[in-house]
C-alpha cells in the first residue's frame, strides 16, 4: 500500500478524507495543506451564528488540533499549494516547500466570484468565504448602519438574516426577478422575500448594479435603474467559483470544476478530488453535476479516501442542501433541473409547506420550509427511484 498519502484543502472534504483513511486503517504518512492558518472549520455558521457573535472559534473547528496531531496528520497551515507536478509526484507550496506523494486528493473547495465594479476594492466592500471575511465583516459591522449586499442567493440572503437581526439597516440588490432563482420554485422565493420584507429588508430585484460608489470608504451602490442604496458595508454575494487552477495545470480534465469518476479519481492516475472543487456524472439525473453542499463534502470525501484505498465504492448521491434564515429553515431534496410541473403540499400561508417538483411522473426535488419530516421522506422517495430521471 502506498505510504504517502497527501490532501490539498484543509476545510469539510480535507479532514473528513483525513478522518476516514484512519478510521479504515490507513497508518501510513497522511500530511494536510490549508491555505488559510485555521485548523479545519465548518462553514456554514459563518454567515449566521459566527457572523452574529453566537458562536466561538473553538465551537467552529470540525477538529480539534489534539485530534489532529493524536491521529499522526501531518499539517502544513497557511501554506498555499502552488504547484502538482504528476510527473515527479510532487507538491510545491508557496514557501517552496516540495511535498512528496504516492497518493493526493485535492479537496480545494470553492472561492468567492468577485465582480469588477468601479470602486469595488474601496474599505468595506467585502466577500465572505472564510474566518477571516467574517471576523473583518463583523469588526466593520460595530460601526456600521447601512449594510448593501449584492446577490439574492443562499450567502447573501442568510447574511440580510443574520445582520438585520443586529439592527442594521439592510438592502438586497438581486439582478433577478426573484430571490434564489437559480434553485427554488417562484412559491418559495415568494414566501422568504415576504419573509425579508417583514423584518425590514430592502429587496431590490431585477436590477443591476453600476458601481460602487465612496471616498476612501464605501457609501453607496449605484444602480442600473438610476437608484441608489446607502451602504457602510458592501457585501459581493454573487456566488462562487470553484477552486482549480492547480489541477488545470497539472492536466488534469476539468469542465465547471475538476471531473471525477463515481470513485472520486480524476483523469491523471493517482491523483483524486473530492467536495464543491468537483463535477461528475450522475446516473441519477443523467447529467454531469457539482454539488456545493457539507453533504456532499462529507459524503465524496468518504468515497474518495475509499477509493485512494483500493476499496471504491459508487458514489452517486442524493443532493442535499438547507438554509437558515430568521426562524425559518429550508431545506432541499435533490436537484430541480428540468421539472415541467410542481405540487404544492401543506400551507404556504401557515409557513409550512413543500414544493415538489416533477418531470412526467418523476420526483426530480423537493423544497421543505420548516417541515424536516417532508425533507427526509423526499430524500427516501428520491433514492428509491430508477436511476437516469432526467436523462
Amino acid at each position: 500500500m502506498p505510504s504517502s498519502f497527501v490532501i490539498i484543502g484543509a476545510g469539510q472534504a480535507g479532514i473528513k478524507a483525513a478522518e476516514t483513511l484512519r478510521a479504515k486503517g490507513f497508518d501510513g504518512t497522511i500530511t494536510l495543506i490549508g491555505a488559510e492558518h485555521w485548523h479545519p472549520y465548518q462553514r456554514p455558521p459563518l454567515s449566521k451564528a459566527y457572523l452574529k457573535g453566537e458562536m466561538s472559534e473553538d465551537r467552529l473547528l470540525l477538529k480539534a488540533p489534539d485530534w489532529i496531531k493524536g491521529a499522526g496528520i501531518d499539517t502544513h497551515l497557511g501554506k498555499r499549494a502552488t504547484r502538482l507536478d504528476p510527473a515527479t509526484r510532487t507538491i510545491t507550496l508557496d514557501d517552496g516547500t516540495e511535498v512528496p506523494y504516492d497518493k493526493v486528493l485535492i479537496a480545494t473547495g470553492t472561492h468567492a466570484r468577485w465582480l469588477h465594479l468601479d470602486s469595488a476594492d474601496l474599505p468595506g466592500v467585502e466577500t465572505l468565504r472564510g474566518i477571516d471575511d467574517t471576523r473583518r465583516i463583523g469588526a466593520r459591522l460595530k460601526q456600521a448602519h447601512n449594510v448593501a449586499i449584492i446577490g439574492g442567493g443562499f450567502i447573501g440572503m442568510e447574511v440580510a438574516s443574520a445582520v438585520r437581526t443586529m439592527g442594521k439597516t439592510v438592502s438586497v440588490v438581486e439582478a433577478q426577478e426573484r430571490i434564489l432563482a437559480r434553485v427554488v420554485a417562484p412559491e418559495v422565493s415568494a414566501y422568504l422575500e415576504t419573509l425579508h420584507s417583514e423584518h425590514g429588508v430592502n429587496l431590490r430585484t431585477a436590477v443591476g448594479v453600476d458601481a460602487i460608489v465612496g471616498n476612501g470608504h464605501v457609501q453607496s451602490v449605484e444602480l442600473s435603474d438610476g437608484s441608489a442604496v446607502d451602504a457602510d458595508i458592501v457585501l459581493i454575494a454573487a456566488g462562487a467559483e470553484p477552486t482549480i487552477d492547480l489541477a488545470f495545470h497539472a492536466g488534469l480534465d476539468l469542465a465547471r470544476g475538476i471531473i471525477v469518476d463515481n470513485a472520486c479519481r480524476t483523469s491523471v492516475p493517482h491523483i483524486y478530488a473530492a467536495g464543491d472543487c468537483t463535477v461528475f456524472h450522475s446516473a441519477r439525473y443523467g447529467r454531469l453535476i457539482g454539488l456545493e453542499s457539507v453533504q456532499n463534502a462529507c459524503d465524496q470525501a468518504k468515497a474518495a479516501a475509499a477509493s485512494m484505498l483500493g476499496e471504491p465504492v459508487a458514489y452517486d448521491p442524493v443532493p442535499w442542501f438547507w438554509s437558515d434564515q430568521y426562524d425559518t429553515k429550508l431545506q432541499i431534496a435533490g436537484l430541480s433541473a428540468g421539472y415541467d410541473r410542481i405540487e404544492t403540499v401543506g400551507s404556504i400561508p401557515e409557513g409550512r409547506f413543500s414544493i415538489r417538483y416533477y418531470a412526467g411522473g418523476t420526483l426530480l426535488a423537493v423544497d421543505s420550509i420548516n417541515d424536516p419530516r417532508a425533507h427526509m421522506m423526499a430524500r427516501r422517495e428520491i433514492a428509491a427511484q430508477p436511476p437516469a430521471l432526467a436523462a
